[in-house]
């Protein structure tokens, strides 16, 4: 069974920072295009950043540009999300999502089930 699992969300203050993880398991990502997403309650789902299956393209919103960097470590299967100078309205539930190519990520069946980042003091 293909399998994303999010792990890492947490209560942070703002001007914190955090790093989540996407495991696979069941598949490899060496082939696979790696999304974040994020949706906030009331909030439409919005695309946080893509890394492409070789690692060597990136994209970001322009809300995390800066902030977020996302990296993968295909020996151990999973991609990260390092979140940086943290802000109460990156506060969500942050998805990973995989696919074949970036450009087609936000349409892909294959999600985790999301993990929970709380910015607050």
């Amino acid at each position: 069974q293909l399998r994303l699992a999010e792990s890492g969300g947490d209560l942070v203050q703002p001007g914190g920072s955090l790093r989540l993880s996407c495991a696979a398991s069941g598949f490899s990502l060496d082939y696979y295009a790696i999304g974040w997403f994020r949706q906030a309650p009331g909030k439409e789902r919005e695309e946080v950043s893509c890394i492409s299956y070789s690692g060597l393209s990136t994209n970001y919103a322009d809300s995390v540009k800066g902030r977020f960097t996302t990296f993968r470590d295909n020996a151990k299967n999973t991609v990260y999300l390092q979140m940086n100078s943290l802000k109460p309205e990156d506060t969500a539930v942050y998805y990973c999502a995989a696919a074949g190519h970036c450009t087609a990520i936000a349409s892909t069946e294959l999600w985790g089930q999301g993990t929970q980042l709380t910015v607050s003091s």
